[in-house]
């Protein structure tokens, strides 16, 4: 199995007026931990920053054959998603270069790095998810069939590899989402399995026929809002 094997990455440019320009970041930083975890890629500087909620960061670079220690607090910045919305997300300000080259992997690497990047995935998710339930997130950030089909369009122009990952990103999104406890979904079935192994017995028909109904009502308001989301980027309303 090949993949692309990345060394820690490199500040290429350092925005002004940010929180890494304040932080003294410099052109040439290598970045070698954050908040005392080891950084092997930008992937983790991004997944770790994404996560902040306001609190300093203590990230360790390589300079000039030293380790210097800066400290910087991750600003909320305004960004286009990848289907032409409007997002609030956490940023340092940095641009990052990789040393990266082709390497192959076992089996046993591969499948490290495929879990790596599964979690992260679903650690967003959920990460996002919680926010909207706590009133931190707007749910415009929801995409239905309409905001696939146009990202899948702009990542098939980049090259195969980039949509195979698309494929991948959305192939576990919903498999996590038909893994929540509503009923119509397969985590719903297994919420009535639950239930029946604690009482010993089945639920009622009546009470199966009530969840059923609430999970499909859920499901369609989901798809509805998703879809209006997609339509409002369009300017259609």
């Amino acid at each position: 199995v090949f993949g692309r094997q990345v060394v820690q990455p490199i500040v290429d440019k350092v925005q002004p007026g940010t929180a890494a320009a304040d932080a003294g970041f410099q052109h040439g930083d290598r970045i070698l931990s954050v908040d005392g975890q080891a950084i092997s890629d930008f992937l983790d500087v991004q997944r770790i920053v994404s996560e902040n909620d306001g609190t300093p960061l203590t990230i360790m670079v390589a300079r000039s054959g030293a380790q210097v220690v800066l400290h910087a607090v991750p600003r909320l910045v305004e960004v286009d998603d990848p289907i032409g919305g409007k997002d609030k997300q956490p940023r340092l300000g940095l641009q990052s270069t990789e040393n990266t080259t082709l390497v192959r992997f076992g089996p046993v690497a591969a499948t490290g790095l495929a879990v790596k990047h599964t979690w992260y995935i679903v650690d967003q998710t959920m990460t996002y998810l919680t926010r909207v339930v706590s009133g931190r997130e707007s749910t415009r950030q929801l995409s239905g069939p309409i905001g696939i089909m146009k990202v899948s369009g702009d990542v098939a122009h980049l090259g195969f590899l980039p949509l195979i990952n698309l494929a991948a990103v959305l192939s576990v999104s919903i498999g996590l989402l038909n893994l929540f406890p509503i009923p119509v979904l397969d985590g719903g079935h297994l919420l009535y399995y639950a239930c029946e192994a604690v009482l010993g017995r089945p639920l009622g028909e009546r009470a199966q026929e009530v969840g059923f109904r609430i999970g499909l009502a859920l499901v369609l308001c989901l798809m509805l809002l998703a879809t209006f989301n997609d339509l409002a980027r369009f300017n259609l309303f």
